[in-house]
């Protein structure tokens, strides 16, 4: 696995491998945006409903994702971020033993853990942890840790509620009593962690190749759909995986996605 950390969304930080694929193939995937965005605006000025128009670059280009880009993602290392709320003895723990994936078992260890500190009462920790919604979706939530590919505004719509409310889905997210979930956002700080993730431990080197593709056609002139995804790791990460944890308060964390990263 080559230890290039990659920018999905800036093709600078792309290795030569990656760019000479790129660089080949460049014309089909340059036409294929050129076709996709004439052809979609040619139904819209439509005066009556027509059916978009097949791409003729679509076959060549989804086998440049498919069998080309795809599969040397999985081999690489990308940049992701991780939107939440933590105290600041949890920002020491996951900077000495990194990072850890979901279950009931670390939604109750956590609620211990403030329990011990003063923080929450004991009956009130039970109270939470009957109310995670991972007693009965564990199956689609646990052994996950999730993040997004690309950094948004800390202000941004859809990381609002997970930057505001300490524990994350798994503590708030079916939350009614208004006394508790008003306690969640005075525990802890707005934290971003930014995350060094090896894409052989996601499955979603398939959307990151389609990252890829969309960075490269932008930078010749060309206007893919955006391409941010969410993603997952489906393993625990060493500390050195932690490149930096952002701050409610500090320069960065109020740049994100405009302007850190540059």
């Amino acid at each position: 696995m080559t230890s290039t950390l990659i920018d999905v969304w800036d093709i600078k930080t792309f290795d030569e491998v990656i760019i000479a694929e790129l660089d080949a193939n460049s014309e089909v995937l340059c036409n294929y945006e050129h076709t996709s965005k004439k052809d979609y605006r040619e139904q819209e000025a439509a005066k009556r409903w027509v059916p978009l128009k097949e791409n003729p670059y679509a076959a060549k280009r989804q086998r440049i994702l498919e069998d080309i880009i795809m599969p040397l993602m999985e081999q690489r290392t990308i940049r992701a971020w991780h939107y939440t709320r933590l105290t600041d003895d949890e920002v020491q723990r996951l900077k000495s033993d990194g990072i850890h994936t979901s279950d009931l078992a670390a939604i109750r260890r956590r609620l211990d853990a403030q329990v011990a500190t003063g923080l929450i009462q004991a009956n009130v920790a039970n109270a939470l942890h009957a109310a995670s919604p991972f007693h009965h979706q564990e199956e689609a939530r646990s052994g996950k840790f999730w993040m997004t590919s690309h950094p948004f505004p800390v202000d941004h719509h859809a990381i609002e509620l997970l930057v505001a409310h300490w524990g994350g889905e798994g503590v708030y997210f079916w939350l009614e009593n208004g006394e508790l979930v008003d306690l969640l956002k005075g525990i802890g700080r707005p934290r971003v962690i930014e995350v060094a993730v090896p894409l052989q431990l996601t499955p979603s080197a398939y959307l990151a190749a389609k990252a890829v593709i969309a960075a490269f056609v932008t930078a010749h002139s060309c206007e893919p759909d955006r391409p941010a995804f969410d993603l997952f790791t489906t393993s625990a990460l060493s500390a050195d995986a932690v490149l930096r944890v952002h701050t409610e308060g500090e320069p960065d964390f109020s740049a994100l996605g405009s302007g850190y990263p540059a």
